[in-house]
């Protein structure tokens, strides 16, 4: 019998033990790769999460790890049964943390920055978001794959185009107190 090392479950894991609920078996580059164009776009996730939590994981009982024989000998990690129940258990859980907003143009901006400079940069990235979501909700479609991520992809394309309306707003407003000198 292996002997496991009981560990606390965080939300960074259960996202990791959720990935390897799609992914199957897979290494930490796969995993890493899989947060870049899932997760991450909701859910920020240490760097080295992607190498770390599946070591801790597969030490607690809750993926399996098999190393190649030959080659790379790279290490392939799998949800085991004990992954599993505590995955769901967690999904079934009537309560969630609410959401944190962490950003440093509004940080800026309450600190009495002129939004004017940062809001084209600002714009551009959550147009180029809005498009790579976009993007990958269609493979989805397209896919017919589970319903979750195809949700989080709706999430995600709404949640970039409120935040172009309220950079546009913002530069409304910034455009009026221009137009007002005090």
């Amino acid at each position: 019998m292996v002997k496991r090392k009981p560990i606390r479950l965080t939300q960074t894991s259960y996202a990791v033990l959720a990935l390897f609920q799609h992914l199957g078996e897979a290494t930490s580059y796969d995993l890493k790769q899989a947060l870049e164009i899932s997760i991450e776009n909701f859910w920020q996730v240490p760097h080295t999460t992607a190498y770390d939590e599946p070591a801790r994981l597969a030490g607690g009982g809750y993926l399996t790890v098999r190393q190649e024989p030959g080659g790379r000998r790279r290490k392939l990690y799998a949800l085991t049964e004990l992954g599993r129940e505590a995955l769901a258990t967690w999904i079934t859980e009537p309560h969630a943390a609410p959401p944190q907003l962490r950003d440093e143009v509004m940080l800026k901006v309450f600190a009495g920055a002129d939004p004017g400079p940062l809001l084209p940069a600002r714009r551009r990235w959550h147009e180029g978001k809005l498009a790579e979501l976009e993007g990958l909700l269609a493979m989805v479609h397209e896919a017919g794959g589970p319903k979750g991520p195809e949700r989080t992809l709706v999430a995600g394309v709404t949640y970039h185009r409120k935040m172009i309306e309220m950079l546009d707003a913002l530069e409304a407003d910034t455009a009026a107190d221009r137009s007002f000198p005090r």
